[in-house]
């Protein structure tokens, strides 16, 4: 399957919906600290309902922890609004990483820029718009991936 990962997520509720689309779709859902919230927060637990023991979470202390986690050799797509190549003209693999910034910046430019990353990737939206929410960007993109993978596992 592929694995998403929340590059230090502020918005609880955001992690929350998160959670619940690993349990859906069978993704691990990575979050690399500093998160802005803690796991007792009403909002995240809310969000998640009950799907938290059904879904594969592993939070990191920093991204050289998740890389290291991940190992070699896996393709990383970095979400964001600074390229031009859209998100949907990728052929995704299982095992591919689907990596997306904090809520109110994005991905920092030494993320952006490391080397680890395969290709900067967007989701195409009206012009003068700043982002969709997190966790509907993090399905949209799922949902990609997976249909164009036959939605392994799915019934």
């Amino acid at each position: 399957m592929f694995d998403v990962v929340f590059y230090e997520p502020c918005i609880p509720s955001n992690t929350g919906n998160a959670i619940r689309l690993s349990a859906c779709t069978g993704i691990t859902l990575h979050l690399v600290e500093p998160l802005g919230f803690n796991f007792s927060d009403a909002h995240l637990r809310r969000a998640g309902l009950d799907y938290h023991d059904l879904a594969d979470m592993i939070v990191h202390p920093n991204f050289d922890a998740l890389l290291g986690h991940l190992g070699e050799n896996r393709r990383i797509f970095a979400f964001t609004g600074r390229t031009t190549k859209s998100f949907a003209d990728v052929a995704y693999q299982p095992g591919d990483v689907l990596l997306f910034g904090p809520e109110p910046t994005g991905l920092p430019d030494h993320i952006l820029d490391h080397d680890a990353v395969t290709q900067r990737v967007r989701i195409p939206m009206r012009p003068h718009i700043r982002s969709l929410n997190l966790a509907n960007s993090a399905s949209i993109a799922v949902y990609e991936a997976w249909r164009q993978n036959g939605y392994a596992g799915a019934v």
